[in-house]
């Protein structure tokens, strides 16, 4: 697209992107506007203007939305955490069901037969996974850590962060002035945290050694914050704690008397609440039965697995990831499920001689990344499975295999809703219920 610089027009907003960018319609093509909602009447400046499409930024609102919120965080705007602060939250889980609608029509040819309820959590606080660029700035005279900016690769200059959840939200500011106060301070490029039931991890890049001075900062933050720290000086692999001898991070599913442990960088759900009423809402729909085999595809550290094995005969989960397969096993062991087992297999490539593959199922859940379960809906299509339940966080991807699960493999979306796995932002996470 072409940088331009306009004079500022007025235009209505008629619709809202995927993006979260409002629509104005101007010399018949379309405009996308940051931070406009639909139902408003703006000031508008084309910045960019492309062959189908401009850009534009909002230079004010004449007769702004019902739905329009005032933003909680001073960063709003600069960071780009997060894009939806401006909009309700009513109004923010509206828009996702209706981009999860629209992808399912669009790309997927498919409606489900009724709507699943949004699932809500809190809407503060809720980030329990994140990944924090570090950035030393000599000319500011100190160390930014924080989400990238909005429209632009640096570190965004922050000092709170409304979403992210206690006690990390409160150790933006402290984790700068610790890194600035190492010698390595330049090379520290990245912190990734994970806040569990039991205690806050820190994951601190280091691409040079740190210092015995430095080691001794490290260790009075620790002490001071109550935090683990652990150190990355190579790949995910080199991930070691500054001090020896913590008991592992855990979090628990109440409901069927689960406790998953897991290491600071293993995937977790980023919202503990919403993963806890998730997982409840997933075997309710999915209903295994006592004496019923399920297959849990892209099963994780288990956490569908092992509160399967509490209701279902028999539990089979798949995983890419020999390291998280490791855990689920080590999870089930630990709390006497001896009713779920485990495989190291890849879900990207075509499973169908597999020996698991062959078997039959009475259930599935499937939970993949954002690239979608393609490759193995050949599998469920042939188990035999009466009911899956496919858990997404790409209605893409969902949209994609819903058409082909109905249109090949002989099943019907009978329910899909989305879930506020990230609220503020443009993710769109769901749930859907196919049956045979």
């Amino acid at each position: 697209m072409k940088r331009i610089n306009a004079a500022p027009e007025e235009a209505d907003i008629v619709d809202l992107s995927h993006e979260a960018k409002g629509v104005a319609r101007l010399d018949g093509k379309a405009v996308f506007v940051t931070d406009a909602l639909p139902g408003e009447r703006v000031v508008l400046r084309r910045v960019r203007r492309g062959r189908t499409f401009d850009e534009a930024v909002l230079e004010s609102v004449l007769s702004p939305s019902p739905d329009r919120v005032a933003p909680a965080c001073p960063h709003y705007g600069t960071c780009g955490g997060c894009a939806l602060q401006h909009l309700a939250p009513g109004a923010q889980l509206a828009f996702k069901q209706a981009q999860l609608l629209g992808n399912l029509a669009r790309l997927g040819g498919v409606e489900p037969q009724r709507l699943l309820d949004p699932l809500t959590g809190p809407v503060w606080g809720y980030r329990r996974r994140a990944r924090l660029g570090i950035k030393h700035v000599p000319r500011k005279g100190r160390v930014l850590v924080g989400f990238r900016e909005r429209s632009a690769p640096y570190v965004a200059d922050l000092h709170e962060c409304r979403v992210l959840a206690p006690p990390l939200d409160a150790l933006i500011d402290p984790l700068a002035v610790l890194v600035g106060s190492l010698s390595i301070a330049a090379r520290v490029p990245q912190a990734e945290a994970a806040v569990a039931d039991n205690g806050c991890a820190l994951v601190l890049r280091v691409l040079d050694p740190p210092t015995s001075d430095d080691l001794e900062r490290l260790r009075e933050f620790e002490s001071r914050h109550g935090v683990r720290l652990y150190l990355q000086p190579g790949g995910p692999g080199t991930v070691a704690p500054l001090t020896a001898g913590q008991p592992s991070l855990q979090y628990a599913l109440p409901a069927f008397g689960v406790t998953l442990e897991f290491e600071p960088t293993d995937f977790i759900q980023v919202n503990g609440a919403l993963n806890v009423a998730m997982v409840d809402r997933a075997i309710e729909l999915l209903g295994p039965q006592p004496g019923e085999r399920v297959l849990d595809l892209f099963c994780g550290l288990g956490n569908f697995s092992l509160p399967l094995a509490r209701r279902a005969g028999e539990v089979l989960g798949i995983e890419g990831d020999p390291g998280l397969v490791s855990r689920a096993a080590g999870n089930a062991a630990r709390q006497g499920i001896a009713n779920v087992s485990y495989l190291v297999a890849d879900l990207t490539a075509p499973t169908l001689d597999a020996q698991w593959a062959t078997r039959r199922y009475d259930r599935v859940l499937l939970d993949p990344p954002r690239a979608g379960a393609r490759e193995v809906l050949p599998v469920v299509g042939r188990s035999g499975a009466g009911r899956v339940v496919y858990i997404s966080c790409h209605p893409g991807s969902l949209a994609r295999d819903a058409g082909l699960l109905v249109q090949e493999h002989g099943f019907r979306l009978v329910a899909a809703g989305v879930m506020d796995m990230f609220p503020h932002t443009t993710h769109v996470e769901a749930m859907a219920v196919f049956e045979r």
